[in-house]
């Protein structure tokens, strides 16, 4: 089996950068709509997929028109909720709070928050149910590294190593299975 391209592209920069943006909606910039529809050019796409949080459909939509795609929005593929601490600064949160968080997601999670666990179910049920063709989903930074986790393996510590900006792109070559499993085509920010 030749297994199938999985590109993960994070949606393009806020409006009001800087904010734990889990289930807090924000505008996207035009700049950061464009630089995720250049991300997508020439990546012979079959199907194309968007959280539904509007920093995420936005660029999907800009894709979807450039490439005569209909867009599939998929709610699983949101950020993970920050609960209490979503729509505000890092700085705005309890430092030793926010410290224990980093250094484990799921048994401390935020208050009123969503735990790491939950997030790689809801990524993995998401992929899943991926059809094996070259696909692009329009995500978040957490989504993509509950996505690294899920098909490759990575510990907590090695999924905080990789930069994911806006508008960067994940590529992946995905083996469908039980469970599934993948290898890094790319990274490109």
């Amino acid at each position: 089996m030749t297994g199938f391209a999985l590109h993960l592209l994070r949606h393009g920069a806020p409006e009001t950068p800087g904010l734990l943006m889990g289930r807090t909606d924000g505008t996207p910039t035009a700049e950061g709509i464009a630089a995720c529809a250049a991300q997508a050019e020439d990546l012979g796409i079959e199907h194309l997929i968007a959280s539904d949080l509007r920093r995420s459909c936005a660029a999907g939509e800009a894709i979807g028109d450039a490439t005569g795609l209909p867009l599939t929005i998929d709610p699983r593929w949101r950020e993970l909720d920050f609960g209490d601490w979503d729509g505000r600064s890092s700085g705005a949160v309890d430092r030793d709070a926010f410290a224990r968080f980093w250094d484990d997601p799921d048994a401390n999670p935020p208050p009123g928050g969503e735990r790491w666990s939950s997030l790689v179910t809801r990524i993995s049920a998401a992929i899943t149910d991926l059809a094996p063709v070259p696909t692009l989903v329009v995500t978040h930074g957490g989504a993509m590294r509950a996505a690294l986790y899920a098909l490759c393996g990575f510990d907590q510590r090695q999924l905080w190593a990789f930069d994911l900006p806006y508008a960067g792109l994940l590529s992946l070559r995905v083996w469908p299975g039980e469970p599934p499993s993948a290898q890094i085509a790319g990274l490109y920010p």
